[in-house]
């Protein structure tokens, strides 16, 4: 019976993260911790200007305006303050993406 429990929980554990960890196509905007989704999509100058000074990059969802962390800020260095579509793996929990791959929309 205790080998059973064990198990299960196990099982248990490995559905839970992959439920709060799901690979997705996001479009959306690169922005600065600072602003957020304040000038998301009409203040590129402004994210460029703070991520310059060292504000780490942001990812505004386009739809729901939410921002999410970052985890790998190098995979978008060249598209600060653009419109974007990421490949990412998303951590709906801690509400952080790790950046697969970016594509500049609207270029």
């Amino acid at each position: 019976m205790k080998r059973f429990a064990a198990v299960s929980l196990s099982l248990l554990s490995l559905v839970s993260v992959a439920a709060f960890a799901a690979d997705s196509t996001m479009n959306g905007y690169i922005s600065d911790a600072m602003c957020g989704a304040k000038h998301a999509g009409t203040g590129a100058a402004c994210a460029k200007k703070c991520l310059a000074g060292g504000e780490k990059p942001v990812f505004v969802d386009e739809a729901k305006k939410e921002v999410w962390a970052i985890d790998n800020p190098d995979a978008v260095k060249d598209a600060w303050g653009k419109h974007v579509a990421l490949k990412v793996t998303a951590d709906k929990g801690a509400k952080s993406v790790h950046v697969d791959s970016v594509s500049v929309l609207g270029e």
